[in-house]
């Protein structure tokens, strides 16, 4: 009798394996037809002057998909921004147009996880001059022909970026040609306006600039490569969404906006 058992329950189970198999690796599959949690409420963005057309339209084409929420932009130099934060100034995304900017929040503990910086994109440098270029300047060592020459603050990236390009290329402007502006913008605004005869600028602004000034490429040899990183910051009242934009900045749609104001892919 007791070998008879035996043998039932072994026939039992053997037939209830594949039952049981399917049960287990069915409740490993995700539920069909449940959707994410949808965002909600309000972000703010502190970007790099250079980006504010670009993430303009980023932010546009984010909304379209997410609705509900709000996204504010602080736009400025990325030194700047980052001062600010280190302040306490809320914020939910930084997006700088360096990489040192954003090492100095996560050594002070302010970025969200390891997972930062994010590199996002890429620029270059470019001479701007007053439309129709009447001082005839082609290239770096053409400063010498202008009076006044408008550069970015000392510590703003483009600032550093400039002396970077003019160590290069061995032009050497005294200070008194010097107009300083405090971010990218202003310092293209100079030459708009007729305060500087030339700047060095992003070629992304003198892009956007349209035909408020002109546009010298500088010499290959002579220029650099600039990286574009983003950052969520640690303190945000909502992480969720913060991250959900950084995310929508580096897919392809986010990718193919910045490509259309000139920005270099990632």
């Amino acid at each position: 009798m007791r070998r008879f058992l035996s043998l039932i329950i072994i026939v039992v189970a053997f037939c209830l394996a594949p039952i049981l198999s399917i049960v287990t690796v069915g409740a490993q599959k995700p539920v069909v037809g449940v959707q994410q949690k949808a965002l909600k409420g309000t972000i703010t963005v502190s970007a790099a002057s250079s980006l504010s057309a670009s993430f303009v339209e980023i932010a546009k084409a984010f909304r379209k998909l997410n609705p509900n929420i709000k996204i504010r932009f602080n736009f400025g130099s990325s030194s700047s921004l980052v001062a600010q934060i280190q302040s306490g100034a809320p914020s939910d995304v930084i997006a700088s147009a360096d990489l040192s900017n954003i090492v100095a929040l996560i050594k002070s503990g302010q970025v969200a996880s390891a997972s930062y910086p994010k590199i996002f994109a890429h620029n270059q440098l470019a001479i701007a001059v007053k439309p129709s270029n009447p001082l005839k300047i082609y290239s770096l060592e053409d400063f010498a022909r202008a009076k006044y020459v408008a550069l970015c603050g000392i510590t703003a990236p483009c600032g550093v970026y400039a002396a970077q390009v003019l160590a290069k290329a061995k032009v050497s402007i005294n200070e008194s040609k010097i107009t300083r502006a405090v971010d990218a913008k202003s310092t293209l605004n100079a030459v708009a306006v007729g305060d500087a005869d030339a700047a060095i600028v992003y070629v992304t602004d003198a892009l956007a600039s349209k035909k408020a000034v002109t546009l010298i490429r500088i010499k290959s040899d002579q220029n650099v490569n600039t990286s574009y990183a983003i950052a969520a910051i640690r303190l945000s009242r909502n992480l969720d969404t913060a991250e959900a934009f950084i995310n929508y900045v580096i897919s392809d749609s986010g990718q193919a906006i910045l490509k259309s104001f000139g920005f270099a892919k990632n």
